[in-house]
């Protein structure tokens, strides 16, 4: 007998950090492990052009997603640029609490500035951006990025050197997951009294002995 032909069908796949649900077509939903899936945020973010790259995982028998990159489009930093202004870029490699992530900085200054002012921000932005990310984990950090609190904390810091018309987190990606080490709690050193305390048991048990001997 001829077999019956296998069909592809849709599954939902959540995606929790935009609290929604996409559809991705496979035969079963074990093909959907490791696949990826890109999601354009233009219509999310009232005309902000990024894009958020997921990867998809099973989880009790139904397909989650967990962001891994998320991109500005070029065009979106073009529209923004004017004439009379200068920009910063940056890109680096750091660490957030269970992550090594990429991120690039992308600033737009009011007007033209010196070389020596745009060192200025490139520096105080990369060391604050360092300390803003270590204690966080890249799910917390993707969130902030996508509501503008990374860029919004920035911003404030930087208009202390220069005021921008722009602070934009153009890329940001996870590189590779860190293990998270687990504390021991140090045990704590047993007091005199507590020494005493056990020892005072082991003395009534031998009394006991030697009474009952002097009996025999």
């Amino acid at each position: 007998m001829a077999q019956a032909k296998r069909k592809q069908k849709f599954f939902d796949v959540d995606m929790p950090i935009l609290n929604k649900e996409t559809q991705l077509y496979a035969f079963d939903i074990e093909e959907l492990e490791g696949r990826y899936i890109k999601y354009d945020l233009t219509r999310l973010l009232r005309g902000k052009n990024m894009l958020l790259n997921l990867k998809v995982k099973l989880e009790d028998g139904k397909a989650t997603s967990e962001p891994t990159e998320l991109i500005v489009l070029p065009y979106f930093i073009r529209r923004m640029m004017r004439k009379g202004t200068d920009y910063v870029e940056d890109s680096f490699s750091t660490e957030c609490s269970d992550s090594k992530v990429q991120i690039k900085l992308f600033l737009i200054t009011r007007k033209k500035v010196s070389k020596a002012v745009r060192r200025a921000l490139r520096e105080k932005a990369k060391e604050e951006t360092q300390n803003y990310l270590k204690d966080k984990t890249a799910e917390v950090l993707f969130d902030e990025i996508l509501k503008n609190r990374v860029q919004k904390h920035l911003s404030i810091v930087l208009k202390k050197i220069y005021p921008l018309s722009l602070c934009e987190v153009r890329y940001f990606k996870i590189e590779k997951a860190l293990e998270v080490k687990k504390v021991e709690k140090p045990s704590k050193e047993k007091t005199s009294e507590e020494r005493k305390s056990e020892e005072k048991p082991k003395v009534k048990k031998a009394t006991k002995k030697k009474s009952e001997e002097k009996e025999e």
